[in-house]
């Protein structure tokens, strides 16, 4: 797999409808570390390139639900994380659903502990 040397620029998909495929239900854990349970559907966003190789990361909020190997339509207006070590990742908002700073911290801190990370949001960037 082609590696990128640069971490991606995320804010291009903020505020943008994107397409998730699911690949680690809400509930499931992780592979390579038991300890991690997923808080939210994570998966990724077919056809990108994160800097690691792979494509681009992304937390689905707002289902309740497994979404086992689903394909999720939804807005990525919301806001998007980037990643230390070249990675990026973002958060993808189900419609009709607002989620503020302190909550998508909540529920991204099983992971993002490990990683120094900060918090870019489509109704913060500048014009």
């Amino acid at each position: 797999m082609k590696k990128c040397l640069n971490k991606p620029d995320l804010t291009p998909y903020l505020g943008q409808r994107v397409r998730v495929v699911v690949d680690r239900p809400l509930g499931s854990v992780h592979p390579r570390h038991p300890d991690l349970i997923y808080p939210v559907n994570y998966g990724e966003i077919p056809g990108t390139l994160s800097g690691d190789g792979h494509p681009i990361d992304a937390d689905l909020f707002g289902w309740e639900e497994p979404t086992e190997g689903g394909r999720r339509r939804s807005d990525c207006r919301r806001a998007g994380r980037g990643r230390r070590r070249r990675q990026a990742k973002l958060v993808v908002a189900r419609e009709g659903t607002c989620w503020t700073d302190e909550a998508i911290w909540q529920a991204a801190e099983f992971q993002e502990r490990l990683f120094r990370t900060r918090l870019l949001r489509s109704d913060t960037l500048p014009t």
